[in-house]
């Protein structure tokens, strides 16, 4: 393969290179095609190169060059010459792809055994455990074991109580026997794992430990997998207590009520102070009243107040809400810290408890502070003091000489057409790189840019490191196939916003999204249902890949979406459904029916979900904003009442 060029690696200023410029004025419309026609022509040369092709010579002076060099060079790791290699991390040092290709290279040069390049090729800044053990394992075996390497090895140790990578075991091996690993070493690890619940780590662990120790350590993990009565013989020193706590936690994540009836004798055997009870019954009251269980307000107040944190707080309102005890639920509200308190959910609820307990007037000041904020909650107490949404768009119209800078930045050029031909890995590397120059002005023209160029996340990943970003509205709320969206909206019967809402929630407006579970598309519809709706529809069903079409994917997400609120009812209960799926959801139903929406949104026992619920329902909010100036009132979208936009938006004063 012809050697590619050096790519700049500093910050300075440079005119703009032809591919740069053609970035910068892609944003005009006749330009467009010549932009499609380089991306065409960079994804098949980096096909070419990703299948040991030779790459036309013209791509050579292309932006994204040395990606090409780099998916060259990657197929053949194992045999790359290591001249060529040290080659290419010179010519590109400082810059992303010489990064992707070191990390790559570090683990072939180990694999091949070639450790004197490895301790070459490193770089100070990696912070991967892998490669970190791969240097050390490098020094070692070049007789580099001085004092340093000992504090390095030891600090890796130290690092987790979970398994380590398999890298790891021969730098621990060699300190070892070095006589660098002795018992007190051991037993801070073993800790460590006890407070991460690792029973099988702790047996691990307990085998390097000399045999005097290791008795007691594997009776320890033996507690930790299941708890028996000879704890109750332990020495009553602190790593018994923490064990012994830890273990029996453990426990009552599954079984409270046992958990709580064996805490007594085990407490008074190795004298728990108020931390190690504390922490057994956190957990027995947490994983009763996450499930409403009839002891929840029993447990929850057995927890001394010291091991309360914001989570169980949480949960203590929740339970209150659930039985719909108005007074407790504003009582255990009092209870939080003041940060928390101040959160507008809280503010929310603590005006809802109030008036609930019959106090109108002492609501009032509450709703008014909550509907300050711009948020599911704060959108509530508008609608429920009749008054407009609070908004406050932030100004953003950066010049054109700004925006022509930035979107010429090489390192913002290559990262957007590596996004543009589905590299995004290697996009978001390029994509730090170049943030990581750029002030909070350029940074948001950076995410401006990288919206008209159809990666949308930017505006979620890119923004929010100064407060007065979460008001960027247009940009942390994109807004594409709009017609799309209200043509298959209007065929279902559905609100365009909550559909829009839907998209922004699950995939940010990016149309080649897959999640982990294998959810595809805008809509992030799973395949087997893809399929089974496609088939109700009577839809041509080409297969999985077909919901990475646009026109697709959200003709069968607003289908899925119209049969949920079929099924239920009430749209609220159909975004649940949507996120948790049926089963979850009519167990929610059944134990809280006939609830006010808001309070059975926030009892609902999956976090994940309760948050998605408001989240799709505050951003039903914002996109009518974007799309029609007004919105209907919150309180109406969630029943399904009226989808009437009538309600406006405003600053507050202030």
């Amino acid at each position: 393969m012809p050697q590619m060029p050096v790519t700049p690696a500093d910050s300075r200023p440079r005119r703009p290179s032809r591919w740069m410029l053609l970035l910068a004025a892609a944003l005009m419309p006749g330009l467009v095609a010549a932009q499609n026609g380089d991306d065409s022509a960079l994804r098949i040369a980096m096909q070419a190169a990703e299948r040991g092709q030779p790459v036309s010579p013209a791509m050579q002076s292309h932006p994204a060059a040395a990606w090409l060099e780099f998916a060259g060079l990657r197929r053949n790791l194992a045999t790359l010459p290591l001249a060529e290699g040290r080659d290419f991390l010179q010519r590109h040092a400082d810059t992303p792809v010489a990064e992707v290709f070191r990390e790559a290279w570090l683990r072939a040069l180990a694999d091949r055994g070639e450790w004197q390049e490895v301790r070459a090729a490193w770089a100070p800044g990696i912070s991967n455990t892998t490669l970190r053990c791969i240097e050390l394992d490098a020094r070692a075996r070049s007789g580099a074991t001085d004092a340093q390497w000992t504090r390095d090895t030891r600090a890796i140790w130290r690092s987790s109580g979970k398994s380590l990578p398999d890298a790891c075991d021969a730098p621990f091996a060699t300190l070892a026997a070095n006589g660098g690993l002795g018992d007190a070493l051991r037993w801070e690890r073993f800790d460590l794992a006890v407070a991460d619940w690792d029973a099988g780590m702790m047996r691990a662990i307990a085998r390097g430990l000399s045999a005097g120790e290791q008795t007691l350590a594997n009776d320890y993990a033996a507690y930790m997998q299941a708890p028996h009565a000879r704890a109750l013989s332990w020495p009553k020193t602190a790593r018994s207590r923490l064990v012994a706590s830890h273990g029996l936690a453990r426990f009552a994540k599954d079984d409270p009520l046992a958990a709580e009836q064996q805490l007594p004798a085990l407490a008074a055997a190795l004298e728990f102070g108020e931390t190690e009870n504390g922490r057994v019954l956190y957990q027995a009251a947490l994983w009763t009243v996450a499930s409403y269980l009839p002891d929840s307000a029993r447990l929850l107040g057995r927890v001394p107040d010291s091991a309360y944190d914001e989570r169980l707080h949480e949960w203590r309102v929740r339970e209150a809400l659930a039985r719909r005890d108005w007074a407790a639920a504003l009582t255990a509200i009092g209870k939080m810290g003041a940060t928390q308190r101040g959160q507008s959910r809280w503010t929310w609820f603590q005006a809802r408890t109030t008036e609930l307990t019959g106090d109108r007037a002492g609501a009032v000041p509450l709703f008014r502070e909550a509907a300050k904020n711009s948020d599911f909650h704060g959108f509530l107490a508008a609608d429920r003091l009749d008054q407009p949404y609070a908004l406050c768009p932030m100004e953003f119209a950066p010049s054109n000489n700004a925006r022509t800078q930035v979107a010429a930045d090489p390192g913002l050029v290559r990262a957007l057409a590596l996004y543009r031909i589905d590299r995004p890995g290697w996009a978001v590397r390029e994509w730090n790189a170049a943030l990581a120059r750029f002030d909070d002005a350029q940074r948001r023209i950076a995410v401006q840019v990288a919206q008209e160029n159809g990666w949308y996340d930017r505006g979620v990943f890119g923004l929010g490191r100064q407060p007065e970003e979460t008001r960027l509205y247009t940009l942390r709320f994109p807004l594409t196939q709009q017609a799309l969206i209200e043509r298959e909206s209007k065929r279902h019967g559905l609100d365009p916003a909550w559909v829009a809402a839907e998209i922004r929630a699950e995939s940010t407006f990016n149309p080649n999204a897959r999640s982990p579970a294998d959810a595809r598309g805008l809509m992030q519809v799973m395949p087997a249902t893809g399929a089974a709706v496609a088939r109700r529809l009577g839809m041509n069903w080409t297969g999985a890949d077909s919901l990475y079409d646009p026109a697709t994917n959200v003709a069968i997400g607003t289908a899925y979406l119209r049969e949920k609120k079929d099924m239920y009812g009430l749209p609220y209960v159909a975004i649940a459904a949507y996120n948790a799926g049926p089963s979850p959801t009519g167990r929610w139903l059944a134990q809280r029916p006939d609830m006010d929406p808001d309070i059975w949104i926030e009892t609902i026992s999956y976090r994940e979900t309760r948050e998605y619920v408001a989240r799709v329902l505050a951003f039903s909010v914002i996109y009518d904003w974007r799309m029609y100036g007004k919105a209907a009132p919150l309180a109406n979208r969630i029943d399904g009442t009226s989808d009437a936009r009538t309600r406006a938006f405003a600053c507050p004063a202030g």
